[in-house]
């Protein structure tokens, strides 16, 4: 299990980028926006950044197989899996709305993650 607090947001992103990019699920312990905490397993089909910059993870929760989104600030241990998914996660869609927008520099497929990673710390500091 990976503290967040541990590791700097940039080594976070990178390794739930390579889950995603391998289709392996990841447990997470998330604090919810009342304070609560929970633990969920979640397969990751996006990575977005809200208008006022916040980094969310849009993925399909195992228990439940619906999609929900999660902010990275607020999630605060991770274990990432080596098993495959096995939700049928709904196609990538461009969010516009509500404060939300895709950013699609994170999936070139000839990029490695660290390049990916640099590609949303420009588009965040832009």
């Amino acid at each position: 299990m990976k503290h967040t607090a541990n590791e700097t947001s940039t080594q976070t992103l990178t390794r739930l980028i390579k889950a995603l990019d391998k289709r392996h699920p990841v447990t997470i312990t998330y604090t919810k926006a009342d304070g609560t905490e929970t633990i969920r397993t979640i397969e990751i089909a996006d990575i977005l950044v809200t208008a006022a910059g916040d980094i969310i993870v849009r993925a399909a929760d195992r228990d439940t197989a619906e999609t929900r989104t999660f902010r990275i600030d607020r999630i605060s241990a991770y274990t990432v899996h080596r098993t495959e998914y096995v939700i049928e996660l709904p196609a990538a869609e461009p969010k516009t709305g509500r404060g939300v927008a895709s950013i699609t520099v994170l999936y070139p497929v000839d990029l490695p993650i660290a390049g990916r990673v640099q590609l949303l710390a420009d588009a965040l500091a832009a």
